[in-house]
């Protein structure tokens, strides 16, 4: 079977492509496992190295995902299965409105209509956010049957195509699920302009010996979840029988909800080097903008169906540590 990653080229889309080399089959139209044959990953820009364990053996595609007739040209099989993560991030969306539609929006639509005309036979998983939630009467810990009220337009773009996943699927033009993602940890590289981009420099920046500025109170509360639970949950999601999912396809991943002090004490337990200064500044927009987001979520319907949580912040920080950081630098004994 062919797997289509569109975002691909970000940290998610080549984890999820690791993953999916080293499991080998997903289930397919059949119902049972098929053997992958095929990855492209679908993004606007190439990483500067693709690394080694993806380079020869993944296609990769530069193209913009509202581009209609592109995107169909990628979904030219019927066993084909998408994973939908290109989306432009929540701070970008609230700068730049008109891109925001055009990539969440027309971009979501672009994919579900090629998905669409293989006749029914793809399966889908879309990336929502837990940012699809907000407003007044949001309650304190949201869940799978919580209004969707977004007060940011990334949640608002995330929340319609919550809504076109699952209308495609009763209509029968496709087997869609989407995933609400929390924040994802500890991503590497430099910030971007997600909202949320300060929670993993919270942990990489003085990991690497650099200040990390913290745009929110120290009291604010995130739900997050590491990236290789996520990965593994994605992929999860995407095997449970869309049976089981019913007429809403929207599921609630996985997540720990975690304060800004209790990432900070986690980190200084975890670590195995001198860290950067960690300094708590609140940026009047970014702290406006977590007001509407939830900071607690619920999950009992991923639990019910097989996805899994992770077992606490300290794994997530060693997973990045292994993963991504060279051997410890640690002062020389006296």
């Amino acid at each position: 079977m062919k797997v289509v990653v569109t975002g691909g080229t970000g940290f998610l889309g080549r984890s999820l492509a690791r993953h999916l080399l080293g499991r080998g089959a997903l289930t397919g139209p059949s119902g049972s496992p098929e053997r992958i044959d095929s990855i492209v990953l679908f993004d606007t820009i190439a990483p500067p190295d693709l690394g080694a364990e993806l380079a020869g053996r993944v296609e990769l595609v530069l193209g913009d995902v509202s581009d209609a007739e592109l995107v169909r040209s990628l979904v030219d099989r019927d066993d084909t299965s998408v994973f939908h993560l290109a989306s432009m991030v929540s701070y970008g969306c609230e700068l730049d409105f008109d891109a925001a539609l055009r990539v969440n929006l027309d971009g979501g639509r672009a994919v579900l209509d090629a998905c669409r005309a293989r006749g029914g036979t793809c399966k889908l998983v879309f990336s929502s956010s837990i940012a699809a939630f907000g407003g007044t009467a949001m309650p304190d810990v949201v869940g799978d049957s919580t209004k969707l009220t977004p007060e940011t337009t990334y949640g608002t773009t995330k929340a319609i195509c919550e809504l076109l996943v699952n209308d495609y699927s009763r209509k029968g033009f496709l087997d869609g699920r989407s995933a609400r993602l929390p924040t994802v940890v500890v991503r590497p590289g430099r910030p971007n302009s997600a909202a949320s981009s300060w929670v993993s420099g919270i942990f990489r920046e003085p990991l690497h010996g650099e200040e990390c500025v913290v745009p929110v109170e120290a009291t604010t509360r995130v739900p997050l979840s590491g990236y290789r639970t996520l990965v593994d949950n994605l992929v999860r999601l995407h095997e449970v029988d869309g049976r089981a999912l019913g007429d809403d396809r929207a599921v609630n991943l996985p997540a720990l909800a975690v304060t800004v002090e209790e990432m900070t004490d986690a980190l200084r337990r975890t670590a195995d080097r001198p860290l950067g200064p960690i300094v708590v500044r609140p940026d009047p927009a970014i702290v406006a903008i977590y007001r509407g987001w939830a900071q607690r979520s619920s999950f009992g319907r991923a639990t019910d169906l097989g996805l899994v949580t992770d077992s606490g912040l300290e794994p997530i920080i060693r997973a990045y540590i292994d993963d991504f950081l060279d051997p410890p630098v640690l002062p020389a004994s006296s």
